[in-house]
């Protein structure tokens, strides 16, 4: 069989176009899963776009985050019969199609996009040019990343951070619910199962099964402050904390600014750009000031019995810098703590040496959290499990 389609003859191509497009929206791809792509290509023939979709998707997407991105990418990258030739000229294709731009997903627009020629214009940062081409990045450059703070990035750096932050996981401790389930640990004895077992042996009881309390991880609820000043660190801790939680059973999530916005509903979508944006859409108060007494006081009338059994642990993630009244503030957060389980203050400010809760709003959430963390750089997001852990454990 000939590699290639009768009108061009340069499937290879194509195939090493599409995976650089997918690596540019985020997907991991390397050149050995672009040559096996190639392979499954062939093996499934041509007659069926169908399956050549499906035969490269088993190859090239790894993820379930990124399986959506993928089929939209590839419906519009091969729509184009001439995308040989502008693959060759290092453009992107730009085809025609059922989905207009606006409709695509962040991560597909921005790897549909035509690279830029520099021709007469500015050169780039030397640091965005680097970043640019990430497949190429030395180990140092990816450790400065992990440690370089969220507020500092340029925009490209910011983006390949956001993804990276996608994949840290967040394991929380758990709890012994009062449902059971089999287990070699249970003191309880299983006679259903024990019963079921005698009738093998006529009769006979040979082992006695035991039930033990079944492991739930404790109940969450994320409060995210989305006012200026934490601007640069809002949509990158989303993203992680969708990321991170994903298969977590209860999980509530609001944005507060000057009021209080439920986000728990976009936190339902499995795809993170397509939460981010439904998130945006909800929150009409975004980049404004801080009311966190007041937003506690909408949690309070409105959402109290999210917080299961004073055992849901409350992650409120601000800068402390709140412009409402201290004591009302105060007030608040003392109803809070004595509802949850752990209150925890995910404070980005903590990434300055010598830093103390000076702001009234800061030394309010001081005196009642249970504990303060940073979430200002990747690596205190890598460690932010096994912090919590500790905490916990004191």
């Amino acid at each position: 069989m000939q590699l290639g389609d009768a009108r061009t003859g340069k499937l290879a191509d194509n195939i090493a176009g599409f995976g650089r497009a997918l690596r540019r929206a985020g997907v991991r791809v390397d050149s050995s899963r672009i040559a096996l792509a190639t392979d499954a290509a062939v093996a499934v023939g041509l007659e069926r776009k169908q399956d050549v979709s499906a035969a490269m998707e088993a190859v090239l997407v790894s993820r379930e985050q990124d399986r959506l991105v993928f089929r939209e990418l590839f419906d519009t990258y091969f729509r184009n019969p001439e995308i040989a030739q502008k693959l060759l000229s290092q453009l992107l294709p730009s085809a025609e199609g059922k989905a207009e731009p606006s409709q695509r997903r962040p991560r597909v627009r921005e790897a549909l996009s035509p690279q830029k020629t520099w021709g007469h214009r500015a050169k780039p940062k030397e640091e965005d040019q680097k970043v640019e081409f990430d497949a190429a990045m030395t180990a140092s450059a990816l450790d400065r990343l992990r440690h370089a703070d969220f507020n500092a990035l340029s925009g490209t750096e910011y983006r390949l951070v956001e993804r990276l932050a996608r994949d840290i996981r967040l394991p929380l401790p758990t709890y012994a619910a009062r449902r059971t389930e089999p287990g070699p640990g249970g003191t309880r004895p299983h006679w259903q199962r024990a019963m079921r077992r005698a009738v093998r042996h006529g009769g006979e009881l040979m082992e006695l099964p035991r039930l033990q309390r079944r492991q739930q991880p404790l109940p969450l609820m994320v409060l995210v402050d989305v006012s200026g000043s934490m601007e640069r660190y809002t949509r990158l801790l989303l993203a992680f904390l969708h990321a991170a939680t994903r298969h977590h059973r209860r999980r509530d999530v609001f944005a507060f600014g000057t009021r209080l916005t439920d986000l728990t509903p976009a936190f339902r979508h499995a795809d993170t750009d397509l939460m981010l944006a439904h998130a945006s859409a909800a929150i009409e108060d975004f980049a404004g000031g801080t009311l966190l007494g007041e937003s506690l006081q909408t949690l309070k009338q409105q959402h109290a019995r999210r917080l299961v059994g004073r055992r849901t642990l409350v992650l409120i993630v601000t800068d402390g810098l709140d412009t409402g009244e201290p004591q009302a503030l105060g007030e608040a957060l003392d109803w809070l703590r004595h509802r949850c389980g752990r209150l925890l203050w995910l404070n980005p400010l903590l990434r300055f040496e010598g830093y103390a809760p000076l702001a009234r709003g800061a030394a309010e959430l001081h005196t009642h959290a249970h504990g303060m963390l940073a979430v200002h750089n990747l690596s205190s997001l890598e460690d932010l499990a096994g912090s919590i852990a500790a905490l916990l454990r004191r």
